[in-house]
């Protein structure tokens, strides 16, 4: 039990990362801060594969949100083939 605690941790704080990303963006002073360039380092590959694939819609950039979203499903088959195995 403990390990699937911490495989939901782990894909949990990286949720929380590109939360932080995605409301960090919208002030320019806090986004070019040391914090914001260690959070964007770690998740900025993940999110510029659906950045690739979804095209921001004007202002309006919608990848994170299926980034998410995505991260939940891997999260869940994850802890699904972790749990038969313990």
């Amino acid at each position: 039990m403990l390990i699937l605690h911490m495989i939901h941790n782990i894909f949990f704080v990286y949720m929380l990362m590109i939360m932080v990303r995605i409301f960090g963006s919208w002030f320019p002073n806090f986004s070019q801060s040391r914090f914001m360039q260690f959070i964007a380092f770690y998740t900025d590959p993940y999110l510029n594969f659906f950045r690739s694939i979804i095209p921001p819609l004007g202002m309006l950039d919608l990848s994170p949100i299926v980034a998410i979203f995505i991260l939940q499903i891997i999260e869940k088959g994850v802890l699904i083939m972790a749990s038969k195995l313990i």
